[in-house]
């Protein structure tokens, strides 16, 4: 089965399993894992914070920073089209009493500077308006397609954010992929955002986790919500062990990612029925299908009865996510595939 719904259906490296056994331990509750110390420790280093936190996945890393900067009762930015509103169950209503307030989210997956500045009341002394408490941004933007948000407008949020006095969260689970694409550092990513969420688990294939980076005060408040929220772990430098391999070994090979998804985008293009978004700057591809008497349902399920698992995402389109798992050969045989769906020709497995 050729795997393109998700860059989460990547699976751990031979060095990574290798690692896992070997791994120094401690009891981490009580800061003593030293494996979990030190991927905290490459974390902050290479994105320019100060301090870093293990986080058993993105939703509650994304959670816990919100809770640690928003007081309940007041409200946060958030684009309408980010993971953070869409997909993680209301997290930071339900546990914080924070309020989200939608932003509209343009193609490119920015959030305008004069939508931003329209969530905040004229006269903020009247107690009857919650309050903003932080903006988030999201980068790379999933459900625009993998987009990149420059490095100036990052910038531009940053100094918004700071003339309001409120700081600027990045749920950046792809950032790295983001700095691939813009061929920088990526601190350089990073210096503009406050707090940043990423994920060990996707395009880096580490198996579990995500990290929080930030000051170490902000460092500190996560802690404690993390074990609030459930989230400590033990001996979990045994998961840490690959998080250090993918940090060290796995970031420059998103560039293949890259080069994959915009393979599997030309080849789309090319094919009858299939409408594709063409700017494709990481390793997620968007298309749509238009042949007469397909639906994405039938679509999506012929396909993986073929041997191609692919997934809806929003709006009747069609996600494509490349990995470390798909090669350029797989990349090829998914486009046959998708053209003997098409053509309703008889189609075997792979």
């Amino acid at each position: 089965m050729i795997e393109l719904r998700s860059d989460t259906f990547t699976l751990p490296t031979e060095e990574m399993l290798e690692a896992i056994p070997k791994a120094a331990l401690g009891d981490d509750i009580y800061g003593e894992d030293p494996t979990v110390k030190q991927l905290e420790q490459l974390a902050a280093e290479m994105l320019g914070k100060e301090a870093a936190i293990f986080m058993p996945s993105g939703t509650m890393a994304n959670l816990a920073s919100l809770m640690a900067h928003c007081p309940r009762g007041s409200k946060v930015l958030v684009g309408n089209e980010t993971d953070i509103y869409i997909y993680e169950a209301a997290g930071a209503s339900v546990c914080g009493g924070i309020m989200y307030e939608p932003i509209p989210t343009q193609p490119d997956g920015t959030l305008l500077i004069e939508d931003l500045a329209k969530a905040f009341p004229d006269d903020t002394s009247d107690p009857q308006f919650a309050l903003p408490s932080l903006i988030t941004i999201e980068n790379p933007h999933n459900r625009m397609g993998g987009k990149v948000l420059p490095l100036s407008y990052l910038e531009e949020v940053h100094q918004f954010a700071a003339s309001k006095g409120l700081p600027v969260h990045m749920d950046g689970a792809r950032i790295f992929n983001a700095a691939i694409a813009l061929g920088v550092p990526v601190c350089e990513v990073a210096q503009y955002a406050d707090s940043i969420q990423f994920c060990l688990s996707k395009g880096l294939s580490a198996p579990v986790g995500s990290m929080v980076v930030g000051t170490a005060e902000f460092i500190e408040k996560v802690y404690r919500l993390r074990k609030m929220l459930g989230g400590g772990m033990r001996q979990s430098g045994l998961l840490a062990a690959a998080g250090i391999i993918a940090l060290e070994k796995m970031v420059d090979r998103l560039a293949d990612d890259h080069a994959n998804a915009r393979r599997l985008a030309q080849g789309l293009s090319q094919i009858e029925g299939i409408e594709v978004d063409m700017d494709v700057p990481t390793n997620i591809v968007f298309f749509r299908v238009t042949a007469e008497g397909y639906t994405w349902q039938r679509f999506v399920e012929e396909c993986r009865q073929a041997g191609l698992n692919i997934a809806e995402l929003g709006h009747g389109r069609i996600r494509a996510v490349t990995h470390s798992g798909v090669t350029t050969e797989d990349i090829d045989t998914a486009l046959d595939i998708i053209r003997h769906v098409l053509s309703k020709e008889e189609v075997l497995s792979v």
